[in-house]
């Protein structure tokens, strides 16, 4: 019954098996959360919470949680915030190493965050690309990145990037807090037509999937209210317990790379040496850049152009 940050937390079951082909327990899971704490908690602080929770291990029962139980205990943080379709809703927050050790006590294998923090919820101070390629040509995931990390680079922006843990990466934009996400959707979609219309053989912005015709799928769609990204540092409910991990821009140069390649089994060889390459993400941040009137939507709904973007002088 560990003490952590002045709470005593029981673990219960710590045999349960929660990745069965690879014998990995939940007390494995709750061990994994207390020592890497120290590197998430500055990625999720302040941040609500969705819980993906795996109650018999994973390929059983998923369950996708938003709401915080009644029974949690009241020292966990929480954030209360409108549905925008009447009524709110009160999230659990990741505030301290006790709460990740509680929730992989409830279960939770990964933590999903929003872009925005409880202090603000309607303006999100991150920016996200989620590159998902549509087959396994991980080459392409990773040219794709360094293209756009150079495209915001020419904006100003710092781009920061970290492996999903599934098949490709996500590329993350710290910025000045946003008057909306609306605003931050606008821009990420202009700034995705223009990378995809550089290489349309192999990159697309289309959202029905039978429409991506084999191209790698720049998705911008996350940048809304409400919706989460996988949190640095967690783990997916997938074969091996692959981790989503904060990468440097130099790993993405290495063949050796790979999107699922980080695990429970061996993420402290690879976080050994290693300082968290987002460890300075938030004095990086920035405004946005000005949308100039060629590349907003029309009344349609389709862009007029791609091109022009300038620097804000908010």
């Amino acid at each position: 019954m560990p003490i952590i940050d002045g709470h005593q937390i029981t673990i219960s079951n710590p045999d349960k098996v929660m990745f069965p082909a690879d014998g990995i327990t939940k007390g494995d899971l709750v061990e994994y959360y207390q020592r890497v704490a120290e590197r998430m908690l500055p990625h999720v602080r302040g941040r609500p919470l969705h819980m993906n929770r795996f109650p018999d291990g994973i390929g059983r029962i998923a369950i996708q949680q938003k709401r915080i139980p009644e029974s949690f205990p009241q020292w966990i943080k929480r954030a209360t915030v409108d549905l925008h379709r009447g009524g709110t809703i009160t999230h659990a927050v990741i505030d301290n190493a006790a709460t990740l050790v509680y929730l992989a006590n409830y279960n939770m294998i990964t933590a999903h965050v929003w872009l925005s923090r409880m202090e603000a919820p309607e303006q999100p101070d991150q920016l996200i690309f989620d590159l998902d390629p549509s087959d396994e040509d991980f080459r392409l995931v990773r040219r794709t990145a360094i293209s756009l990390r150079t495209l915001l680079e020419e904006l100003r922006l710092v781009a920061y990037v970290k492996t999903t843990g599934s098949r490709g990466l996500h590329v993350v934009v710290p910025i000045s807090i946003a008057p909306s996400f609306e605003e931050v959707h606008v821009f990420a979609d202009v700034i995705a037509q223009r990378l995809a219309a550089g290489d349309p053989d192999h990159l697309t912005t289309e959202f029905i999937k039978q429409k991506r015709e084999g191209r790698l799928f720049i998705d911008v769609n996350r940048n809304a209210y409400g919706q989460t990204v996988v949190a640095p540092y967690s783990v997916r409910a997938r074969p091996a317990a692959p981790i989503a991990v904060p990468i440097a821009w130099a790993d993405v140069d290495s063949d050796a790379l790979r999107p699922d390649g980080v695990t429970m089994r061996n993420v402290w060889d690879w976080l050994k040496g290693r300082d968290d390459p987002w460890e300075d993400m938030a004095r990086a941040a920035v405004a946005l850049p000005r949308l100039t009137e060629s590349s907003k939507p029309n009344r349609s709904g389709r862009r007029r152009g791609v091109s022009r973007l300038e620097r804000s002088g908010r």
